[in-house]
């Protein structure tokens, strides 16, 4: 059977610079925007292109990979117009985020706070269902509960019988937040009771957890997401091991020239009082399997200068690794569409 990796969209993380970066390192094969919040009216076309950039290129990545839209909202009816308003941009698929645990999300009714009522669940997927051509697929994201973890059965039945087509389930409840361990043996439960797939998410970090939540959970497809930010081609890494075939990870230096890339990439989104953040940010990530990124989020930390922050980078790279990375990132013309920079700069 073909397992499927698919990279979460994490808010304020997970990007479309960051979505054409992992996508053309290698082993992701489906993605998903970071949510687009849904509230009384239906949003322009440019929140859905500013979130989703990849709809002018048959909502793919430069990589070829399909990008899934989210939305976040606790109105059945302009999650269903907005979710419509989506496909007819070309949205690859609507997904439907029930996991968000962000408190100010959950006051403003979205995310995991409906988890507290599957009756909303069923409205809300029923009614974008509905709304949107049977061709597209609509998709959903949800924890186990909001205070507690029973009762997820329920809830990924009342999902399912609303016509989504896919489940992702977030092996923890609102309450357990991103604190270890996943309840990765729920998510077979779920797996049993469903006749849709259902993906497996939460605290795979390494190939062993991959593995360790197959078993418990019996699903082959998963998402990831701080796993890829801390080993960008940890999806690589599972796959090869998963068909027995060599293959070399990406060291130190090759994560550099990414980052230099990424930075170059970026830059100019940022004042300069905020140059460097999204750098620093993905360092705080990368020292879970980098330790070589808590020394240069330490050289870094303090800096807003371009030429510093660059020559930094450079120090901690080489040619051989920024010339394999530039080879990397350059896959298609359509990689100008997020930057005109080389990694040589």
């Amino acid at each position: 059977m073909t397992m499927r990796i698919f990279l979460a969209p994490m808010e304020g993380v997970v990007d479309p610079t960051v979505r054409h970066l992992l996508t053309a390192i290698g082993g992701i094969d489906i993605c998903v925007t970071e949510f687009v919040r849904v509230t009384d009216h239906t949003l322009p076309d440019k929140v859905f292109n500013r979130y989703c950039p990849e709809l002018a290129y048959n909502s793919r990545t430069a990589a070829n990979t399909p990008v899934r839209i989210q939305l976040l909202g606790g109105k059945a009816e302009p999650m269903a117009a907005n979710g419509q308003k989506a496909a007819q941009l070309g949205a690859s698929a609507i997904d439907i985020n029930f996991g968000c645990p962000a408190k100010t999300v959950n006051k403003n009714d979205g995310g995991a706070c409906l988890l507290q009522s599957p009756n909303r669940l069923y409205d809300i997927v029923s009614a974008v269902r509905k709304a949107v051509p049977e061709h597209t697929p609509v998709t959903a994201k949800m924890r186990l509960g909001f205070a507690a973890r029973g009762g997820y059965l329920d809830r990924a039945q009342a999902i399912y019988e609303a016509g989504a087509n896919e489940l992702v389930v977030h092996a923890r409840s609102k309450v357990d937040g991103y604190k270890p361990p996943a309840y990765w043996e729920t998510i077979g439960d779920i797996r049993e009771q469903l006749p849709i797939p259902v993906i497996a998410n939460g605290e795979i970090w390494s190939i062993d957890d991959f593995q360790r939540c197959k078993a418990a959970s019996g699903c082959e497809d998963i998402m990831l997401g701080r796993g890829l930010m801390a080993c960008p081609d940890l999806g690589l890494q599972i796959k090869a091991q998963r068909e027995t075939l060599a293959y070399q990870p990406l060291g130190w230096p090759a994560i550099c020239a990414l980052l230099l890339h990424y930075f170059l990439a970026t830059e100019a989104q940022y004042p300069k009082k905020y140059l460097g953040n999204r750098l620093k940010q993905w360092l705080v990530y990368l020292r879970r399997h980098y330790p070589q990124a808590q020394s240069l989020f330490d050289t870094l930390k303090r800096h807003r200068d371009r030429s510093t922050i660059i020559n930094t980078l450079k120090q901690h790279t080489n040619l051989a690794a920024v010339a394999q990375m530039e080879q990397t990132l350059t896959l298609t013309p359509a990689m100008s569409r997020y930057s005109d920079h080389s990694l040589s700069a």
